[in-house]
């Protein structure tokens, strides 16, 4: 899985994420074009294909924009399921997005949560996705965060979108934010208890790595796969707040791109071609 290279433009940028893993090869070029909000397009865009481990011979060609959204969302909620308290019942989603979609569908599948929240810096957004999901939407960040027990940020912002202050102890708070501009979490939050990420990639420069990672020391963070197998530990402690930084890794794409692809032959889904 070598890290994630991207051509950037003055408007977005395009980039590739190449990877095998059991028994899938496979590469995905994303776009990421902040602008597109404004002209009612995915800010996300992708493209996957999957070759023969074997030959290197092309075999699918699969849209990636759901593919993005879905995995990024079930990759949250499996680091959820690992590190949030057991009796975590409310639940904070920031941005009504695509990605906020996605997490009100995976993460609640992981604990039962009796509230949920839905905050955005539109509040008609907001209000249509919270209504989709029996959620409330509340008027502010800060409002949506105090007293959860799961935050999940799910924003383009370029810029820290809530503080330390605002969270409980025992939190768990998932950021997927990754605005070329800036972070979406400041450096106390990172620094607030356990810091979690998909790989150590995400220490590097952007767009590898992420924005709030720069400096910080790589081997104080757990990776998500060391808690599943048992690594490495993960919350320790009720009152201990998890932070999990996701950046999005090419494992995730393959994984997903090989439910997908399995499921299409299975169901004859798709089109053949000749090349």
């Amino acid at each position: 899985m070598p890290p994630r290279v991207a051509a950037q433009t003055p408007a977005g940028l395009l980039a590739a994420m190449p990877g095998y893993v059991s028994g899938v090869l496979e590469t995905k070029l994303v776009s990421v074009f902040p602008g597109n909000e404004q002209l009612g397009r995915p800010t996300h865009q992708a493209l996957i294909a999957v070759f023969d481990e074997e030959t290197g011979a092309p075999v699918a060609v699969m849209g990636g924009t759901h593919v993005t959204a879905a995995r990024t969302g079930a990759s949250s909620a499996v680091a959820t399921r690992v590190l949030a308290r057991e009796d975590a019942t409310v639940l904070a989603v920031l941005g009504a997005g695509v990605q906020a979609r996605s997490h009100l569908e995976a993460v609640a599948r992981v604990r039962p949560f009796r509230e949920v929240r839905v905050a955005s810096r539109t509040a008609a957004h907001a209000e249509a996705l919270a209504s989709e999901f029996g959620a409330r939407t509340v008027e502010s960040f800060e409002e949506a965060v105090r007293g959860a027990d799961v935050v999940c940020c799910c924003t383009d912002s370029t810029e820290p979108v809530l503080r330390r202050a605002w969270l409980d102890p025992g939190a768990h708070l998932t950021s997927v934010g990754t605005a070329r501009g800036g972070p979406e979490l400041d450096a106390e939050t990172v620094r607030a208890g356990l810091l979690a990420v998909e790989s150590r990639i995400a220490f590097q420069p952007y767009p590898a790595g992420s924005h709030e990672l720069q400096g910080l020391d790589a081997g104080a963070a757990v990776e998500i796969g060391e808690v599943l197998s048992g690594v490495r530990q993960g919350r320790t402690a009720d009152d201990e707040i998890t932070v999990y930084k996701s950046m999005g890794h090419a494992v995730e794409d393959a994984a997903a791109a090989r439910l997908v692809y399995e499921r299409a032959r299975a169901e004859g889904a798709g089109v053949e071609l000749g090349l």
